[in-house]
């Protein structure tokens, strides 16, 4: 795969949601709609970055990762795959960017992996995930762990 565009100009408070299926212009519209919903309790602004480019067409996990990685204050990744597209509930892909080399050990890295790596998430889950990642509330462990509880292997929201 040819290199990437860089994913520049997103604030630190801005959620990161990488468009990787581009078959449906009407379910993008769809998904941006819903992650630009106010969130929270308190009905919180949305802050979404979004790529939308078609260079990123099918990427994979690993590959978006390794595109974002010089951002350092990126906790969790989301992106917009062919199954959020075709979903009625539009989940989204969140996958951490924790790696192992930023773990104590394979011990702790595999605690905080517990559940896997990435899981999915409605689009009213991405805000309060990347906020309580970001401030260090909770851990990317947790939300896998909520996702993991349910049936369908998808987190809800609080």
């Amino acid at each position: 795969m040819t290199a990437l565009p860089a994913a520049t100009g997103r604030d630190e408070l801005d959620v990161l949601v990488v468009r990787t299926d581009y078959h449906d212009d009407q379910a993008w519209q769809d998904v941006t709609a819903a992650l630009m919903e106010p969130w929270g309790d308190r009905q919180y602004e949305a802050h979404v970055h979004f790529i939308d480019d078609p260079a990123w067409a099918g990427v994979t996990v690993d590959e978006a990762l390794s595109a974002v990685c010089a951002d350092e204050n990126l906790a969790v990744v989301f992106s917009a795959d062919r199954t959020t597209m075709q979903a009625e509930s539009h989940t989204l892909p969140a996958v951490t960017t924790l790696t192992r080399e930023e773990c104590v050990d394979d011990e702790d890295y595999e605690q905080l992996t517990e559940f896997g790596r990435e899981f999915r998430t409605v689009p009213a889950g991405v805000h309060d995930i990347h906020a309580n990642l970001s401030i260090g509330n909770l851990g990317f462990e947790e939300y896998a762990a909520w996702a993991h509880d349910d049936p369908e292997g998808i987190y809800r929201s609080f």
